[in-house]
């Protein structure tokens, strides 16, 4: 008797037995393959986990499957193994991952059939046109000058990227200008030298060295570590060593932080490279994100870009794995299954025996931290690339000082000197909206927000507060709810107030606003990154959106405003992530050939942690905060895992997890240390209340043999179905 062990997309932490279809006896049933099956009044799609001979069910209890739906497993071996391990390792239900690996129409029983993909390209006749003379055309001239920038030819991925229309495509089919053909999804070896672009960028000697030792060895698993200054061409490495992959036949994935937010990233790629590139981000519709995903199974698409979850991305000849901006928070998944992309490259990279890299300008403390325990191989890149140099930072003390809307008078007298120079201006400030307090002057009354324990936010256009942690939104009052007092004030400033306050301090300056609420509508960022390289903008103001590995090579000045939020944060792994964010920041200042210049405004100006980052530099930042990490017994010294758990009810959070300690306390001999439960620091978020409790240990394996067992207990718990509970292995954030 064959018994089909089934992974279902549940909460419930367990695979369920069924009997084959009818009719199936003679079909071979292999791992990984879906199959369709009755599960309580609906059907399902599960993931085929094991043939077995036996239940613990009889028999005549086990439902018959519906539809075997594939004839072969839909995950390549290693990345089927990279799955099965993140369950474990993360304590999610087997069901749930295996199913989130999966795009929407295949987690549905879609067929995983790969359309016939059309390309067009220039005629003859399209190649003689003189674009030039399309003024009054411009779509038909922006196509046609993308058609030129790729010979091979494009898909219809490339002309979304390229904001090109398929209705100007057809106009131009029909002068005879363009033609549509089969793109084939093999290479043959006679054209592995069309492949790439040649480069007009020379390799300074850092680069030729970090290329030559990682081209050396492309072979077999290795992990790098590139640690090179903002400005110091980490993407042009990328981009000549994924080069050497694809003349070996082999297929590239890039993962990146945040891919709407570094559209020029993609670009690069595709002006060096003439093979088919697929991209994953959350703005795909369920059909594209199937047929890309497809396309790099069979080894039609030969470099893959997404955000975390393209980690999953099966590969037909998988050659390296790339990480940029490896620090980044966004790699981790902060809701449902929580994995951290970044780990999860690194195992499978070893699982596919081929080499990955990881590369930032500041590193995280885990991964510095296995560079000194010679898990990964360190990477230099000292100087910028080009003649570009670093900047010069000057640290302002605001203390006494009288501002002029936030701006100290020495950044303003800075700011004219580099406005007069035709030198473009960033303003750092990490809050969005007009003002981030509403309060009465009258009796100090604060508007807050009623679903959460946090403050409203008040924005400009549209006008209204909003609560940047569950979306609520309510009118703006003129009079104190409190004391029916007509003394209500903005206190504070956001993106919008400091937009109103320059273009008053700098009324004949074009302003651009760089944050979520500006960027919103589909192609918003794309166009205000494409007005400030035309130099349409002089002064930049954004939020952490500007830090993330755009290259501005017109702005000399960055400014940040607020500093002291970072230095006297209450999170461990505050000064990390401000030292993190103030570099990459720092960083867009003075990229190409004009000399660039950093201000920072704080009330903290003898900081000893800002001194010494300042002074010796990043690793050298890191190496301090590392020995307090250890003496502290944090990460990446010890290992923890956040219990989280949340409820309409105020005191239910806080009783399950008393529940959970002493079940937990019954599981260990000492060797984790059980703290809380607390409520977490936002205690009520979006009409729930919240608490944690937090699991450390010395040892990484002991943790990980007391949280499944752990949680199977809690599954049982008759108040486990009354409270939204999750276990958040390595947590990045404690909120």
């Amino acid at each position: 008797m064959r018994v089909l062990r089934i992974a279902i997309p549940t909460p419930l932490r367990r695979v369920f037995d069924y009997l084959p279809p009818k009719g199936s006896e003679n079909r071979e049933l292999m791992p990984g393959i879906r199959v369709r099956v009755p599960f309580g009044r609906r059907e399902v799609v599960g993931i085929l986990l094991e043939v077995g001979t036996n239940s613990q069910l009889p028999t005549h209890k086990l439902k018959f499957a519906s539809i075997i739906i594939d004839d072969k497993p839909l995950l390549p071996k290693a990345l089927f193994s990279l799955v099965l391990w993140a369950a474990e390792y993360y304590v999610h239900p087997i069901g749930e991952v295996l199913s989130s690996s999966l795009p929407k129409l295949l987690r549905l029983g879609g067929a995983a059939t790969l359309k016939q993909q059309l390309g067009w390209r220039l005629t003859a006749a399209g190649k003689a046109v003189e674009i030039t003379k399309l003024a009054r055309a411009p779509r038909q001239f922006n196509a046609l000058r993308v058609l030129r920038e790729h010979p091979q030819g494009v898909n219809s991925h490339d002309l979304k990227v390229a904001n090109v229309a398929i209705p100007v495509m057809r106009v131009l089919v029909q002068k005879a200008w363009v033609e549509q053909f089969t793109i084939k999804s093999d290479y043959q070896d006679a054209q592995v030298a069309t492949l790439v672009k040649p480069s007009e960028l020379i390799l300074n000697t850092e680069q030729q060295s970090v290329v030559a030792k990682v081209s050396a060895e492309l072979s077999h698993f290795q992990t790098w570590l590139l640690h090179g200054v903002t400005g110091s061409g980490k993407t042009e490495i990328y981009l000549q060593v994924i080069a050497k992959v694809l003349q070996q036949g082999k297929q590239a994935l890039v993962l990146v932080p945040e891919i709407a937010l570094t559209p020029q990233t993609v670009a690069r790629f595709q002006e060096r490279f003439t093979v088919p590139i697929v991209v994953f981000h959350s703005r795909l519709t369920d059909r594209e994100r199937l047929q890309g995903w497809l396309q790099a199974k069979t080894g039609q698409a030969r470099i893959v870009i997404g955000t975390r979850s393209a980690v999953f991305t099966p590969l037909l000849t998988p050659g390296v794995i790339i990480i940029d901006e490896e620090h980044d928070l966004s790699f981790k998944q902060q809701s449902g299954f929580r994995y951290c992309a970044r780990d999860l490259a690194v195992a499978r990279a070893r699982l596919e025996n081929i080499p990955i890299m990881l590369g930032s300008a500041t590193p995280s403390l885990e991964s510095l931290y296995n560079v000194k325990r010679k898990r990964y191989q360190l990477l230099r890149l000292h100087k910028r690339a080009g003649k570009a140099i670093k900047p010069t930072f000057h640290v302002v003390d605001i203390r006494k000082q009288q501002l002029q809307h936030g701006l100290s008078e020495h950044l303003i007298a800075m700011m004219k000197n580099h406005l007069s120079r035709d030198g473009q201006i960033l303003l750092f400030i990490n809050r969005r909206g007009f003002a981030p307090v509403l309060f009465c002057h009258a009796c100090g009354w604060v508007a807050e927000c009623k679903r959460c324990d946090a403050k409203l936010t008040l924005h400009f256009e549209p006008h209204e507060l909003r609560c940047h942690h569950c979306g609520n939104r309510q009118v703006v009052t003129r009079e104190c709810l409190a004391c029916n007092a007509q003394q209500v004030m903005p206190l504070g400033f956001g993106t919008e107030r400091l937009q109103q306050a320059i273009t008053t301090i700098f009324p004949n300056i074009k302003v651009a606003r760089i944050d979520r609420d500006s960027t919103m509508r589909k192609g918003a960022m794309q166009k205000l990154l494409t007005d400030i390289h035309a130099g349409k903008h002089q002064i930049l103001i954004g939020t952490q959106m500007l830090a993330k590995g755009h290259h501005f090579p017109k702005v000399t000045l960055v400014a940040v405003l607020y500093a002291d939020g970072g230095l006297l944060s209450a999170d461990f792994r505050g000064t990390e992530r401000f030292a993190q964010l103030l570099l990459q920041v720092a960083g867009r200042a003075g990229r190409a050939e004009q000399p660039g210049e950093v201000l920072i405004q704080t009330h903290h100006p003898q900081h000893p942690l800002l001194q010494h980052l300042l002074a010796d530099g990043y690793l050298s930042f890191a190496d301090t905060v590392l020995a307090e990490r250890q003496q502290a017994q944090f990460p990446p010294y010890h290992y923890l895992a956040l219990i989280r758990v949340e409820a309409l009810n105020q005191q239910q959070p806080l009783a399950f997890l008393q529940q959970t300690r002493s079940i937990a306390d019954t599981m260990h001999s000492g060797d984790v240390k059980i703290l809380g439960p607390v409520p977490a620091p936002m205690e009520r978020l979006a009409g729930r209340y919240r608490a944690q409790l937090l699991l450390q240990a010395s040892n990484r394996r002991r943790l990980q043999n007391m949280l499944q067992p752990l949680a199977v207990r809690l599954e049982q718990l008759k108040q486990s179905r009354q409270v939204r509970w999750s276990i958040d292995v390595d947590p990045l954030e404690m909120v």
